[in-house]
């Protein structure tokens, strides 16, 4: 009894849980429920622990994991040495309110030094740009005729 089923084979949910750790990697913070959350975590943190090795045969044990070799590169290239230092607990779980649709609780689950930069929201209004005047389009036809 040491998984949730989370409703799904076993194959559904390894699938799942590759593509969730890829996302996470790749964006070190993601919004999901609750209990995928819970299921994620010992995952990731393993696949965290091997990217501190950076031997050859753990780059391979990581690409039989996850599904795009660019977040395997991203997990040993700027991932794992950041928590050098780190003995574990490299995630946190953030728990958010439930969901509108079904009620289901949500949370975050991202890396532990990650710094929230605002992009999660929609993004800013651009002030309208000046009209454009007259004079400046005429200008250049006027050093035109002057350099004839």
């Amino acid at each position: 009894m040491a998984h949730r089923k989370l409703g799904r084979t076993s194959e559904h949910r390894k699938s799942l849980l590759r593509n969730m750790a890829a996302s996470l990697i790749a964006h070190e913070r993601i919004r999901t429920t609750e209990t995928k959350a819970k299921e994620l975590r010992p995952f990731v943190e393993k696949l965290i622990t091997l990217g501190k090795k950076d031997t050859l045969h753990a780059r391979r044990r990581a690409l039989s994991i996850l599904p795009r070799k660019d977040i395997v590169h991203r997990l040993f290239g700027e991932i794992s040495p950041r928590f050098n230092e780190r003995p574990g607990g490299y995630t946190r779980i953030l728990k958010l309110g439930p969901r509108k649709g079904d009620g289901a609780s949500m949370a975050f689950i991202e890396l532990v030094d990650y710094e929230f930069k605002g992009g999660d929201g929609p993004a800013p209004e651009k002030p309208a740009k000046a009209e454009k005047k007259g004079k400046k389009t005429a200008e250049p036809a006027e050093d035109a005729a002057e350099e004839a």
